[in-house]
């Protein structure tokens, strides 16, 4: 059995408390930077200066979810080969991703610095704090290539087994922004560029500690032929890392949306457009730490959950969503209830520039903030919906609250005036809470009433006897009748054929059931597949695929349809990769004659399988299914089933 098999019978407590505690650590260590800097320009420059660092937060953001971009798509790459235990080519996927990490901060840069003071209009800063925004801003764009390079690095490092050296170099940053913001803005006197200062030198300091790591690494080691650009490992990259730049960059709508707003809509309010804006940025910043807590839950989660899943443990998985919303809920009523108490003590923490402000402040704190256990509690379930593979669900859920909040931003405020866009948030949070409870208690009456902790070896697949010859993998269009022609060239050379007998022996491998593992590519699974293929649980059952494709291989001369091992065997000198096509039209006739399917169903039907066929290849090699030129041999089937089969051993036989 897999190793991460102790995730199945492990107390969910404790595995909970271990996995989760360092993902919030961690998470409250990456938004430091920029609170640390909230509360000591606040108090030292007063609530312009917050207002200021406000307008430049969405363009660290994009940053940010770039670093993500490529750091975290980087990290499950690494994840993934590691698995598979393929560690040949893991340096290029850190060297592709610290390179693209760089370059698009360099790109930041230039349009930071070309676009000018434009681009802080046109991103909500006013006349009143143009001058300190353009100061801050323009310290903090010339640090960012490396400060991407550094939050890319942090991912690869801690999936290359060292979360502990990764979180030590984000707190040795955090540190010394802390130490240098009160020195640089009270005793330097450099007001907000010396809370840019400090900013861009934790970055360094990040940075330095970060790169040093390249030289004791575990599992790679990098040279200048790692930064070699690679586009088909950069687009694999990518999509699995995708995910997590979307969630950056959701946060950058919402945040340029707010500022237009509280800018236009406070130019006409007894506040002006300066207070609203500098009291959003106080109040995002208390939101962005309750909101990690949340998440750093959910997220410490997932491996367990996914785990759980696959293996078709329902009882521990309905425990872990319990527990995984109990602590949320907790954790959230209690900061609501300090934030409802005592909203002066938040306000002031971050300077209170006058009784006009701080009125103001106190009061939007205490509406944007009031029902942020429905946030939370709502970002956590559409988290774990993805953990568990349900992408379908997951990935609008996830945006569900931030679309509520424009569209209600934008509607708010023509009734309430400024005061709307504030009350925007909790009417968002009611209306995606209901709706996120709907698709839960869906998903827990069919987790109750599935069959719970199957037993995972009553079936015992054995490797069937063979000798030592070809392996012949056959990829396949659906309707070419691809797996029949497998089985007919498997009896007429007399070697094994391999189908669903991988699923059972993958199943015995990782703990997984045959059905899920059986599901992976399937046709309901066609809709975000990226999404989908990229979770957690779905990548540990592709890499027990792989080990035992490999596996098979290893036992001799074979038949291999489907499940990419035409890539996964592609250093084996022994293989001989067939690709099956056919007209569409043969294809739809096979289909209709095969299921039983209308016309219209069967080019539904093939449409969709080939699409999940084709980004689970994609997922697996960064290559194009049905790509000609990674084949040894294609034939049209529609030839007929016979012909293509004596096609396959005639070819065989001459090889």
């Amino acid at each position: 059995m897999n190793q991460n098999n102790y995730l199945g019978t492990e107390k969910t407590g404790k595995l909970l408390l271990q996995f989760a505690i360092p993902c919030i650590f961690s998470l409250i260590i990456s938004c430091l930077y920029n609170i640390v800097d909230q509360i000591f320009v606040g108090n030292g420059v007063g609530y312009l200066g917050n207002a200021a660092t406000g307008v430049i937060f969405p363009i660290t953001v994009i940053g940010w979810g770039v670093s993500l971009l490529f750091g975290d798509g980087a990290a499950a790459a690494l994840s993934v080969s590691l698995g598979r235990n393929e560690t040949k080519y893991i340096h290029r996927s850190v060297g592709n991703g610290m390179l693209f990490s760089f370059l698009l901060g360099v790109v930041i840069i230039a349009i930071g610095y070309l676009w000018g003071d434009n681009l802080l209009l046109l991103i909500g800063a006013t006349d009143a704090n143009l001058a300190l925004a353009h100061d801050y801003g323009f310290i903090i764009y010339a640090m960012m290539p490396l400060a991407l390079v550094q939050n890319t690095l942090a991912s690869i490092i801690r999936a290359d087994g060292s979360p502990r050296y990764a979180m030590g170099a984000m707190l040795a940053g955090a540190v010394v922004n802390i130490i240098g913001d009160p020195l640089a803005i009270f005793v330097l006197d450099m007001g907000i560029k010396g809370a840019a200062y400090a900013t861009i030198l934790g970055q360094f300091v990040s940075f330095l500690i970060c790169v040093a790591y390249l030289k004791r690494s575990k599992t790679f080691r990098i040279s200048l032929s790692s930064f070699r650009p690679d586009f088909i490992l950069l687009k694999h990259i990518m999509a699995l890392g995708t995910s997590s730049f979307l969630t950056q960059f959701s946060i950058v709508i919402i945040t340029v949306i707010n500022n237009i707003l509280l800018v236009r809509y406070g130019a006409v309010s007894p506040y002006g457009a300066d207070i609203p804006l500098a009291a959003f940025v106080v109040i995002m910043k208390l939101f962005q730490i309750v909101l990690n807590i949340a998440i750093g839950i959910a997220a410490g989660a997932q491996p367990i959950v996914g785990y759980n899943y696959g293996a078709e443990k329902y009882d521990r998985v309905r425990e872990l969503l319990k527990m995984i919303v109990k602590w949320t809920g907790i954790i959230c009523l209690i900061c609501t209830a300090v934030f409802e108490a005592f909203p002066l003590f938040f306000i002031r923490m971050f300077g209170a520039d006058g009784e006009l402000y701080t009125r103001f402040a106190v009061l939007c704190l205490r509406i944007y903030l009031s029902l942020i256990v429905f946030t939370c509690i709502q970002k956590v379930c559409a988290i774990f919906l993805q953990s568990i593979g349900h992408a379908k669900k997951a990935a609008p859920l996830s945006v569900l609250r931030d679309v509520l909040l424009i569209v209600f931003s934008l509607i708010a405020p023509m009734f309430w005036g400024v005061t709307g866009i504030f009350w925007a948030a909790p009417i968002a949070d009611i209306i995606a809470i209901v709706i996120t409870a709907i698709v839960m208690m869906d998903l827990w009456k069919q987790l109750g009433s599935e069959s719970t902790d199957k037993d995972l070896e009553t079936e015992k697949p054995i490797l069937q006897p063979s000798h030592a010859g070809v392996i012949i993998t056959i990829a396949r269009e659906h309707g070419t009748a691809g797996k029949y022609i497998g089985q007919l060239v498997a009896e007429k050379l007399n070697i094994p054929c391999y189908y669903k007998e991988m699923t059972a022996l993958a199943a015995k491998e990782s703990g997984l059931t045959k059905e899920f593992i059986s599901n992976i590519n399937s046709n309901e699974n066609a809709v975000m597949k990226e999404l989908y293929l990229s979770s957690d649980v779905i990548q540990q059952a592709i890499i027990a695929q792989d080990k035992v494709i490999k596996m098979i291989a290893d036992a001799g001369s074979c038949v291999i349809i489907g499940r990419a091992a035409d890539y996964v065997l592609r250093d084996r000198k022994d293989v001989v990769k067939v690709y099956i096509h056919a007209p569409k039209d043969y294809r739809v006739k096979k289909v209709m004659e095969m299921y039983g399917d209308s016309e219209e169903e069967g080019r539904r039907s093939i449409e969709r399988s080939d699409a999940a066929r084709a980004a689970y290849y994609k997922n697996i090699s960064g290559y194009r299914w049905g790509d000609v030129h990674q084949y040894d041999l294609c034939i049209d089937s529609s030839i007929g089933t016979e012909k293509s089969a004596d096609l396959i051993c005639n070819y065989i036989g001459k090889c």
